[in-house]
């Protein structure tokens, strides 16, 4: 009795997890309503200037990430109301679990869970409870030239970013944001993980144009910008980004392929 007990209990929280997976799915891929994004800047170093940087950060900081997603939901039939507000928490403290560095499966998961776990404790901004939160991690670019992978999880809505605390990095810092906050809408990433090439025709922002080289933009989640089959560029910033068609039927701002 007792064990049947344990295993209806365990059903039941699989379900209520279950479910309140799909709705935050639905809430973030329906383009009817303002997510609420919660940014929490985290100090990834003790250094005097990753300091600074945080105290100078302001809301307006990522004003440019709002416009341009209002954009790239507009030029989809979708931009009738603004998709996300982000909302800066004050600086966290603490770093929260960092992935691990074997790319095991089991590792990766419990990853997840200590992280979505960690979060709990980051629930709210005041009396805001963000749809979405994301944790970003900020580095001396003087101790850190090149930054650790980011992760973005559609289960639990949360993004973990490695971004540089320097002004001069901003606009590569937005990109890099946007790229995992994509990924809590359920966009996935559209580059080979070994040559970081964007793959075509899903990684291209203008897949079908003609001649095919050098494109004009990259592929938010392509990542870089194809200049030839074998050569591509990082963005400088978000205004040489799109969302090309495969991201925008993952995230809902076109309707999945027949």
């Amino acid at each position: 009795m007792w064990h049947r007990l344990r295993i209806l209990v365990l059903l039941l929280i699989l379900a209520s997890v279950g479910l309140e997976t799909w709705r935050a799915h639905s809430r973030t891929s329906a383009w009817n309503r303002t997510l609420h994004v919660g940014l929490y800047p985290v100090a990834a170093d003790d250094s005097p200037a990753t300091a600074r940087y945080l105290q100078s950060l302001e809301a307006e900081s990522f004003q440019e990430i709002e416009t341009w997603l209002q954009e790239q939901a507009r030029a989809y039939g979708q931009g009738q109301v603004e998709p996300i507000d982000i909302w800066l928490a004050p600086a966290l403290r603490e770093l929260p679990p960092l992935p691990p560095r074997q790319a095991d499966m089991l590792a990766a998961a419990g990853w997840s869970l200590k992280l979505r776990w960690w979060a709990r404790e980051h629930s709210h901004i005041g009396r805001l409870k963000p749809d979405i939160r994301l944790f970003v991690l900020y580095h001396d670019p003087e101790r850190t030239p090149a930054l650790p992978p980011s992760t973005g999880l559609e289960r639990g809505k949360i993004g973990l970013i490695h971004a540089f605390a320097s002004r001069a990095q901003a606009a590569q810092n937005a990109v890099v944001i946007t790229h995992e906050l994509l990924h809590t809408f359920g966009a996935t990433d559209k580059y080979d993980l070994a040559t970081l090439q964007p793959f075509h025709p899903q990684g291209y922002a203008e897949p079908e144009r003609v001649p095919l080289y050098p494109q004009r933009y990259a592929e938010i989640m392509g990542g870089r910008t194809p200049l030839g089959p074998d050569q591509a560029e990082i963005p400088a910033g978000l205004r040489q980004t799109l969302i090309g068609p495969a991201t925008a039927r993952e995230v809902g701002l076109l309707p999945p392929s027949p």
